[in-house]
């Protein structure tokens, strides 16, 4: 198991008082909390802060963390003898779980019922996922069969490790970072409480054509030069087949040409769209007519592409 250092997580003395403990709890929670928080980071610290301050604030599971020591964070450290014993039962294991479990169970086992002896309900634990998915995937949608191992509690309110499979569909359009939300789909209540949530970070794979910003793509489009300065009607590839698309003439490289609503699906209405950057290809193998025209061309155009080196 990893050691976890409430105090340093918090910015507080190990001799910090109740009050010292709830106003530090309030001040990072006011700077960390996702709504409001410009820290990438942000999320993952107020998890941490909540984590801290649930054992802290109370004095019994506050005594029985102290008594594990300090330790250096993220150092592997093993409880005392017997700390299992006392406050976490006589069929209590380490095994297989972190310090948010063990005081969890330890919540469990001393405080899972009421004052009045009824048992109090708990929401289920939310569970947070990388899902890797293709453009492809992401284009039309799609379901996926994860298999995760996740805490859950027994009938005593202590915590194990278990397999579970849980299938998921990812609508259509969803985009690279894009974080998903799956109601219930988390770990399970407890005494009446609600399920957790699944969060689903997606991540797409590169993909060989196109390039994706947001729910737009991008595809680099190589045209002769004959096309470029005639102009031409050329097929693009697009995630839902080819389409005609018209290039004016006089395009140049680099210049972008929309076709609209070939992007990803918008979460409401409507597309993204395709942009073709125009990319100039010169022929690295050409024959002898093919020779002659380009040397008729450079005799007879009065064109000048660096006229203005000359101005400058």
């Amino acid at each position: 198991m990893k050691y976890k250092d409430y105090y340093a997580i918090m910015g507080l003395d190990r001799k910090a008082t109740a009050a010292e403990i709830k106003k530090a709890y309030r001040k990072l929670a006011r700077k960390y909390h996702p709504d409001v928080s410009k820290d990438p980071d942000g999320e993952e610290k107020f998890k941490e802060v909540a984590e801290a301050y649930e054992t802290l604030q109370d004095p019994e599971k506050r005594a029985a963390y102290d008594q594990l020591g300090n330790h250096q964070p993220g150092q592997d450290f093993r409880p005392p003898p017997d700390w299992g014993k006392e406050h976490g039962g006589p069929n209590f294991s380490f095994d297989d779980i972190d310090l948010s479990d063990l005081f969890a169970a330890f919540s469990g086992s001393r405080q899972r019922a009421g004052q009045d002896g009824r048992k109090v309900s708990m929401p289920g634990q939310d569970y947070e996922v990388n899902a890797h998915i293709t453009l492809e995937e992401a284009y039309r949608g799609t379901e996926l069969e994860l298999n995760l191992s996740v805490p859950e509690y027994d009938e005593n309110g202590l915590p194990r490790r278990v397999q579970r499979a849980i299938k998921v569909r990812i609508p259509k359009g969803a985009t690279d970072g894009q974080r998903l939300r799956l109601s219930g789909k988390g770990g399970k209540g407890m005494n009446g409480g609600r399920d957790g949530n699944l969060y689903l970070n997606i991540t797409l794979h590169p993909h060989p054509l196109f390039r994706v910003s947001g729910h737009d793509l991008y595809l680099d489009l190589p045209l002769a030069p004959w096309e470029a300065v005639l102009g031409a009607t050329i097929q693009v590839p697009t995630l839902s087949g080819g389409v005609r698309l018209k290039v004016p003439p006089g395009t140049r490289a680099g210049q972008q040409l929309r076709v609209a609503e070939r992007g990803l699906s918008k979460p409401h209405a409507g597309a993204g769209d395709l942009f073709a950057i125009v990319q100039i290809a010169v022929p690295t193998v050409v024959g002898d007519q093919e020779r002659a025209l380009f040397k008729a061309l450079a005799d007879g155009s009065t064109f000048n592409p660096r006229g203005h080196f000359e101005r400058s």
